[in-house]
């Protein structure tokens, strides 16, 4: 019966070598589906995607995408993500079977006997382990879309910055172009007499002044370039993107009730705080369960003798009190500190969106005001102040003013601009959670609504004010 006893043995170690599958734990399918349809967008087959050509007539959208889709930071997020998606099946598995062989020997081997063991964790504890595994990689995941919206957010920043760079330096080379154009005009008049040399000296230093800050303007521009090539992902030893010849600016108007529901409904922060008191929720039944013992199971085969086996059992027993007392104390005090976290994000996000909402509701007024009555007011008063000097009746003193003026409302509507589009992607991205459109997220796929069965289901359809507050975040 020896060959009974040695097709134990082989039986046992094929069992082992050609590798089980345990059975999923609740929320793992969905999981492992949220990151593969995220995956098959951000890094299909674990590579990166093609990246959108970029050239100065590119569209904001295609700087967005190369951004999200380049960015280093938001790769290890999404790395995490993934390792937290695979440890869900570490957690719910059993520890691995032992292949044992005892022998006993006096002059020669008398007996040998080859074992299978495997442990098996108390009622419910792998169950446990796994709803905490599922909850913290829900968590990675909402960590990975507060990335990508940092990343469309750090995009926006740069760009409108480079644009109101664009706006400024524009501004201030038409300016100096018309002193240039008037020192002339008044040298000649102070030649033929009639004009004076304080007039002059006026109109020269009003030259060199701005021709200076038109030269700092222009030195600051490395910076700006170095900011937006770090936005799209680029390393310092890689080429300069290129400049966009135009920068597109935003046309709607958000509501402010709307996009506040949206926010407490969609910040990713919220989410991901939200996760983690689910985790530390399932973290207090894990220690309930190490109250329960854990068991051990295996069999031996003596090879020598007629086929003679030896079962074993055996189970650990939980006696420190203290210890197991200690651990449901500390799980009970993670669940205070998370949900006490997540209330006092819930209070941020509230002040943070009233600060915000205003910062953006004041910019655009300002800019309605400049643009709608300052600017056209000055360039009036510039007309005029212009007739009156060449007849004499005004002096060149107040017409410097009102050119200087009417060029500063006009840094002040370029400056206004930018602040506002940064205003508007600061409170759609980073405080209501508002994607970009075609962002490599749940929220823009439709596996992100929580199925009943393994099937996909079809994509829902997402209410009307998140559809038009996503088209304004798409547009900006």
């Amino acid at each position: 019966m020896k060959s009974v006893s040695i097709l134990f043995v082989l039986a046992a170690s094929g069992l082992i070598l050609a590798g089980c599958r345990g059975i999923s734990a609740q929320g793992e399918k969905q999981a492992c589906q949220n990151f593969g349809a995220v995956a098959g967008q951000y890094r299909p087959g674990d590579q990166h995607p093609a990246l959108p050509g970029l050239t100065p007539d590119s569209s904001l959208s295609n700087f967005l995408a190369y951004a999200l889709l380049n960015s280093p930071t938001v790769e290890a997020a999404f790395y995490d993500w993934s390792a937290s998606v695979e440890n869900i099946t570490v957690s719910r598995s059993l520890p691995d079977p032992q292949l044992t062989f005892q022998a006993y020997i006096l002059d020669t081997i008398t007996s040998l006997m080859p074992g299978l063991f495997q442990g098996i964790p108390g009622p419910g504890k792998l169950k446990a382990r796994a709803a905490v595994a599922v909850a913290e990689s829900r968590g990675k995941y909402f960590t990975f879309e507060s990335a990508v919206l940092q990343a469309a957010f750090n995009l926006k920043n740069a760009y409108y910055k480079l644009g109101l760079w664009d706006e400024q330096l524009r501004l201030k080379r038409e300016s100096l172009s018309l002193l240039e154009n008037q020192e002339r005009a008044v040298r000649a008049q102070n030649v033929s007499g009639t004009s004076s040399l304080a007039d002059l000296l006026r109109l020269q230093s009003e030259r060199d002044r701005v021709r200076t800050e038109l030269i700092s303007l222009e030195d600051s521009r490395r910076s700006l370039v170095e900011n937006f090539k770090a936005a799209l992902g680029l390393t310092p030893e890689q080429a300069d993107p290129p400049a966009p010849a135009h920068f597109e600016m935003s046309r709607d108007n958000p509501e402010a009730d709307e996009l506040f529901r949206v926010a407490f409904a969609h910040n990713p922060q919220l989410k991901a705080m939200a996760a983690d008191v689910r985790a530390a929720e399932a973290g207090i039944r894990v220690a309930y369960k190490e109250r329960v013992p854990d068991f051990n199971a295996g069999l031996s085969a003596d090879v020598y003798a007629p086929p003679f086996y030896w079962p074993q059992v055996g189970m650990t027993l939980p006696i420190w009190r203290d210890k197991l007392t200690t651990e449901i104390a500390q799980a009970k005090a993670n669940e205070l500190a998370a949900k006490s976290r997540l209330k006092a994000e819930q209070i941020d996000l509230a002040v943070n969106f009233a600060e915000k909402s205003f910062t953006y509701r004041e910019t655009s007024r300002n800019l309605v005001l400049i643009e709608d009555e300052l600017i056209p007011k000055a360039r009036q008063s510039v007309e005029i102040v212009r007739a009156g000097y060449r007849t004499g009746t005004t002096d060149f003193s107040t017409m410097t003013d009102a050119e200087r003026a009417l060029l500063d409302l006009q840094l002040e509507a370029a400056e206004a601009r930018a602040d506002r589009e940064i205003a508007l992607a600061d409170l759609s991205l980073m405080v209501a959670g508002v994607p970009p459109a075609n962002a490599p997220l749940l929220s823009n796929n439709p596996l992100d609504k929580p199925r009943s069965s393994g099937r996909q289901s079809a994509p829902s359809s997402r209410n009307e004010g998140q559809s038009r507050l996503t088209s304004a975040a798409a547009k900006n």
